[in-house]
Parts: C-alpha cells; sequence; structure tokens
C-alpha cells in the first residue's frame, strides 16, 4: 500500500510539474501573442494580457488533439517512458526556459520541452528509444515554421500596401488599429491551441507509462486537458514583459498594419502546424513574421543582428535543454 501511495505522489508530483511548465510557457510566449498589438499602441498592456489569455482558452474549443498525440505518443517509444524521463524533461525544459526569459531571448518553449524529452529518453536507451518520424517533424519545422511566417507575413504586408496605395495613411492607420484586434486574437488562439497541446502531451505520456491512462486511449482524460489551457491562459496573464521589448520594436519598428499582417501570417502557419499536428514553436513563427513585414519596406528596418541573437537561441534549445534533462534523468535515478 505504501508503495502504491509513493508511486501516486510521485505523479503528483510531475503533473504539478509539467502545469508549472505550462504556466511558464504562457508567462515566457505571451510576448508572442501581444508584443506586436502592445507595440503599436493597439492594446494597453493589461489589456492585451487579458485578450490574449482569453483566446488562449478559448482554443480548447476549436482545435483537435494532434499535437498532444504526437507529443504522448510520438516522440518516444511507449516501452521507454517512465517517471525518471518525465522528470528529466521537464526540468530541462524549466531551467532553459528560465534562463531565456531572464536574459529576455525569445527562445521556443516547444522545443525546449522536445529537447528534454529526447534528452531524457536518449540518456536511458539510446537514440533507438526515439521515434524517428515524430522527430523529424519537428525538426522539420523548426526551419519551416518562421520561414512560412516570413512569407505569410511579406505577402500580406505587399497586398495590403497595394490594395490600400491611394488611401490616406491615417485612414489606413485607424482601420487597421481595429482589424490589428482580429488578428491578435487569431494569433492568440493559435497559439494556446498548439502549446497547451505540448502540456497535455507530456502529461499524458506520464499517465499510460504509469497505467493511469490507457494507451490504446484517443484522447487523454477531461481534467488534463482543461487544467493546461487554464495553466497557459494564466501564464500569458502575467506576461512575460523581458520579451515583449525585443519581439515588438527591436527586431523592426510596427505600425498597426504591419502588426496585423505579422499576426496574420503568423497565426495562419500556426493554425496549419496544429491542424498537422507539428509542435511548432510560436516564437519562432511571429519573429519570422515580424522579419518578414520589416523587409518589404527595405532590408535595414529589420535589425538583423538582433535576429541573428534570435536564431542563436533557437539553435542551441534543443540540445541544451536534452543535456539538462539527461543530467536531470541521472540525478533523479540517484535520488529516487
Amino acid at each position: 500500500m505504501e508503495t502504491v501511495q509513493a508511486a501516486l505522489w510521485v505523479v503528483v508530483v510531475l503533473v504539478l510539474m509539467a502545469i508549472i511548465f505550462d504556466f511558464m510557457n504562457g508567462f515566457h510566449d505571451a510576448a508572442n501573442s501581444i508584443a506586436t498589438v502592445v507595440s503599436t499602441g493597439v492594446l494597453k498592456p493589461g489589456q492585451a494580457v487579458v485578450f490574449a489569455a482569453f483566446f488562449n482558452v478559448v482554443a480548447i474549443f476549436v482545435f483537435h488533439l494532434s499535437v498532444a498525440a504526437t507529443v504522448g505518443k510520438g516522440i518516444v517509444l511507449p516501452g521507454i517512458v517512465d517517471t525518471h524521463v518525465v522528470f528529466g524533461a521537464l526540468v530541462g525544459a524549466i531551467v532553459w526556459n528560465f534562463i531565456t526569459w531572464y536574459y529576455g531571448i525569445p527562445s521556443s518553449s516547444s522545443h525546449a520541452l522536445i529537447g528534454g524529452i529526447v534528452g531524457a529518453a536518449n540518456a536511458k536507451a539510446g537514440v533507438d528509444s526515439l521515434i524517428s518520424a515524430g522527430i523529424l517533424k519537428t525538426v522539420v519545422f523548426i526551419f519551416v515554421s518562421p520561414l512560412l511566417g516570413f512569407l505569410l507575413g511579406s505577402a500580406m504586408m505587399i497586398l495590403v500596401s497595394w490594395s490600400f496605395r491611394n488611401f490616406r495613411p491615417l485612414k489606413v492607420d485607424k482601420w487597421f488599429r481595429r482589424w490589428q484586434l482580429v488578428s491578435a486574437g487569431a494569433y492568440s488562439l493559435g497559439h494556446g491551441g498548439n502549446d497547451a497541446q505540448k502540456t497535455i502531451g507530456i502529461i499524458w505520456m506520464l499517465l499510460i507509462a504509469t497505467g493511469y491512462t490507457n494507451a490504446a486511449d484517443r484522447a487523454p482524460p477531461t481534467w488534463v486537458i482543461l487544467v493546461c489551457y487554464s495553466a497557459i491562459g494564466l501564464g500569458t496573464m502575467f506576461g512575460g514583459w523581458r520579451i515583449v521589448k525585443t519581439m515588438g520594436q527591436k527586431i523592426t519598428k510596427l505600425k498597426p498594419v504591419g502588426g496585423f499582417c505579422a499576426e496574420t501570417g503568423g497565426a495562419i502557419t500556426l493554425f496549419l502546424a496544429t491542424a498537422l499536428g507539428v509542435p511548432v514553436s510560436t516564437t519562432h513563427t511571429i519573429t519570422g513574421a515580424i522579419v518578414g513585414v520589416g523587409a518589404t519596406r527595405r532590408a535595414s528596418a529589420v535589425r538583423w543582428g538582433v535576429a541573428g541573437n534570435i536564431i542563436w537561441a533557437w539553435i542551441l534549445t534543443i540540445p541544451a535543454s536534452a543535456f539538462v534533462a539527461a543530467v536531470a534523468y541521472w540525478v533523479s535515478l540517484q535520488v529516487f
């Protein structure tokens, strides 16, 4: 009986760690949802975080759990996962999230989690424990999501500029201040739909590994879904203000029309990725879209040095979180 109770407490602690990660994900990635709408002055910061958090949670009614299935069942072979692997994965992701938040670097919470899972599983059973199709899909979209965001953001900017070329700038600015609410809502919806499901996926992985749910089930328990969407919404409400300035102004200076185009391009990318079940980085996506919007004006409108620093953070995210996760896995074995 004591052994069963101890095992249950381990699961409870790991679920709480996953929820903390989900909260940090919303906190860290709030900048992705609100940076453009705040930097253009369409919404005040307090209004923007509540606005974004609302759409993060509403996403529960819009998207299927395709991304959760990829994370929960499509990255590591089910027989490999145990509580030590999940612990290592969560520590790797949480530590990297904290480091990048502290230094104001817009890195990917999503890839930190994937890197954590890969690092812990590899530490236990080597590369044969990984499902190559799931890993390949995630890695490919490291490049596809910012590129698609760039292309869609720049295409939207060119289309809008051409369509409204005969209108007075003040009138265009007034219209797009309203329309940016629509684009910001759509982007926040896509952010909640993709990112909350990653935490759903790792809790689902844990519950399958510990026998609290069946691997054949098509969805995790309802409480997991509700808790994860709520946690990311609350995290967004508290906001990641250190990163907002980088995303909203340091890459390129945005006006409402540019914010609308960047958010719309980013939202389309996230909707597509979520439909395909790919855990993408909302940070990569919106950064690509913002750079695309800035580049349509002139290449010098983009601060390429800042963009380059962000790219280096992207490159380091998976290996860094994987290394921390492997160490955490080893520590877990020694302590527990």
